[in-house]
């Protein structure tokens, strides 16, 4: 009687297990497969509605990447490919199925060994071999020396204006400098105007800059309802999230939840009056790169949930919008060094790994 009651207790132990494990497996019921391979230094990818897509190397070529062939695109702007400098971001018009249009960010040169972060505007007709219509229509001024800190991601908003990223380079307190460009996240319109809405339009500051004491911004994104959200990299420690608001300071260098590589104590400590908190901050630093929120299209489960790619620990982060929380670690033998991180037209979730040198789709 002993032996049966104890086989049955194994039994049970087991079903239980199985059906505790299943919902975990159910969960992961999707598949990545490579879309975009022989890469060098992949920075950002735009998939293009006719198939295929555009992908930035950090060198300053632009790749067209079709049914696995790889070709290079002309008429890509001058870049100044130097540390963490070089072509950047690339960002498809709402409307680029009608209009051909799309942006790019990249480290422009600015004379002798200086460079700031640019922003280009420019058109790509199918099956053409080079850009065409290429117009420059922002430069962060004045440029830095140096390779450090350039954010460089560019968002389409919901009323058409444009957001840009831009790391503080390296000069910490000139993220508090209205005055400058360092360490801001700008707003101007598709034809390089400012708005005159913008907050710093009638005086007190560059009339560009949207919101100020950032770090290094290297990932945005626009939620459901079309506010712009950021990730950004802190030092040691201090990696951030934020939901960027207009005209707020965001406390770098005064406040961070990191401290300097050194170990010292950064700034001020963790909090400041008419500086903002963190939606929410990794200690230790997961060196973030890349976000999207995603809509919803082929993973109902995850509508509204943040992706945040990892360069350090080689994973995609999923956090849950309400509480934000990281939810999941998405860590494959894909996600090496995650640079880039964007929902696709069908849905499907593209994402750049850097260490592979390819771009590979996620979907179910």
């Amino acid at each position: 009687m002993r032996l049966v009651t104890t086989f049955s207790h194994v039994l049970l132990a087991l079903a239980a297990a199985i059906a505790f494990s299943w919902p975990a497996y159910a969960e992961q019921s999707w598949r990545i497969q490579p879309v975009v391979t022989g890469l060098e230094i992949p920075w950002a990818v735009a998939p293009l509605p006719e198939g295929g897509a555009l992908v930035t190397q950090r060198n300053g070529v632009l790749i067209h990447s079709v049914d696995g062939r790889n070709r290079d695109i002309g008429g890509v702007p001058d870049v100044v490919d130097n540390g963490q400098g070089g072509l950047l971001d690339i960002t498809l018009a709402r409307d680029f199925d009608r209009s051909r249009v799309l942006y790019l960010t990249y480290a422009k040169p600015q004379g002798g060994r200086r460079s700031g972060t640019a922003l280009a505007r420019a058109t790509f007709e199918k099956g053409a071999t080079s850009l065409t219509s290429v117009e420059e229509i922002f430069a962060m001024k004045p440029g830095s020396r140096g390779g450090r800190h350039f954010g460089s991601r560019v968002v389409e908003a919901l009323d058409g204006t444009l957001f840009m990223t831009i790391g503080d380079r390296g000069d910490r307190e000139a993220a508090q400098d209205l005055m400058r460009h360092n360490g801001s996240v700008i707003r101007i319109a598709a034809d390089g105007s400012i708005p005159r809405d913008n907050p710093f339009v009638r005086g007190g500051g560059l009339p560009e800059i949207w919101s100020f004491g950032h770090r290094n911004p290297q990932g945005a994104g626009l939620d459901l309802a079309g506010n712009l959200w950021v990730s950004e990299h802190g030092a040691r420690g201090g990696d951030e999230i934020n939901k960027v608001r207009k005209g707020a300071n965001y406390g770098w260098p005064v406040i961070s939840f990191g401290r300097h590589y050194s170990g010292a104590k950064i700034g001020e400590g963790t909090q400041k009056d008419g500086m903002q908190q963190p939606a929410f901050y990794w200690d230790p630093s997961i060196a973030p790169s890349g976000l999207m929120i995603y809509s919803g299209a082929m993973f109902p489960e995850w509508k509204g949930d943040i992706f945040v790619g990892s360069l350090k620990f080689d994973y995609i982060s999923r956090l849950t919008a309400s509480p934000l929380r990281e939810a999941e670690e998405i860590k494959t033998p894909e996600t090496g060094r995650v640079r880039d991180i964007v929902e696709a037209q069908d849905g499907s979730i593209w994402f750049i790994s850097v260490a592979d040198g390819a771009v590979y789709r996620l979907s179910n």
